[in-house]
């Protein structure tokens, strides 16, 4: 049987309500059932949750039904990967040691069968929107981490998810495309394809299912999310398809 390579992101579990996120969850563990048989690595690139802060000794409950199918993947050799987001970049070791998961906190550059993969979650890169580049630095430096980590879990939760309901998905916004010339992730893929060559950039964060042809063997795919669209990607180690799953 031929062994496939998922690459899935912006499922926002916990937003924008209980009932919503549980019957996200549902949907994206009978996803994850379907391609089981089939699959050799997943690659879950960020914001898998709405927020996700790991203290010492406690982690945001709920999203049992999702870790329970993680970990029998892993248990069945399917290599995982988990990149931070934006919304879920306070991850650190939970994940590992509960799971096998491999923790990416930045790009991750891979080669499967030839082809050569540029991975990441989307934010941060491209033109514009420095604001959010300033509070990425501020939220991912160690010391801020520790300042928020020794405010009582109920504290600090309370302040993150009242963030986290200000959110896109908070607010149902659909994305629009942009046109190629203003689509930043695209502009970022043509900047670093000037320096070496990629045969797929491949990014969640813009909320929108993209397949862009940069170069006549380099293509930018956007996977979407799992709010509207129930979008992913899969590479069968010949081409990158970008699919959906109807349950």
């Amino acid at each position: 049987m031929t062994k496939n390579i998922y690459f899935a992101s912006d499922f926002h579990l916990g937003a924008p309500n209980y009932e919503e996120s549980r019957n996200r969850e549902k949907l994206v563990v009978e996803w994850l059932d379907s391609i089981m048989p089939t699959c050799s690595e997943l690659y879950l690139m960020g914001d898998i949750f709405d927020f996700w802060f790991e203290y010492r000794e406690v982690i945001p409950k709920g999203f049992v039904r999702l870790q329970g199918k993680l970990a029998e993947m892993s248990d069945k050799g399917i290599r995982l990967f988990f990149f931070k987001g934006n919304h879920d970049m306070w991850v650190k070791d939970y994940f590992t040691k509960e799971m096998g998961i491999t923790i990416i906190s930045d790009e991750l550059i891979i080669t499967r069968n030839g082809k050569r993969f540029f991975l990441h979650h989307g934010d941060g890169l491209g033109p514009g929107d420095q604001k959010y580049k300033f509070l990425r630095r501020f939220f991912r430096n160690p010391f801020c981490q520790w300042l928020f980590s020794i405010l009582p879990p109920k504290i600090g939760l309370f302040i993150a998810n009242g963030w986290s309901s200000k959110s896109r998905v908070a607010s149902n916004a659909k994305e629009v495309f942009l046109g190629e010339e203003n689509e930043w992730l695209a502009i970022f893929a043509k900047e670093r394809l000037q320096k070496e060559h990629f045969d797929y950039f491949i990014f969640g964060h813009r909320h929108l299912p993209l397949d862009i042809q940069l170069a006549s063997n380099s293509r930018y795919v956007n996977i979407g999310e799992w709010i509207n669209y129930h979008s992913y990607a899969v590479f069968d180690g010949e081409e990158l398809k970008l699919a959906y799953f109807n349950s």
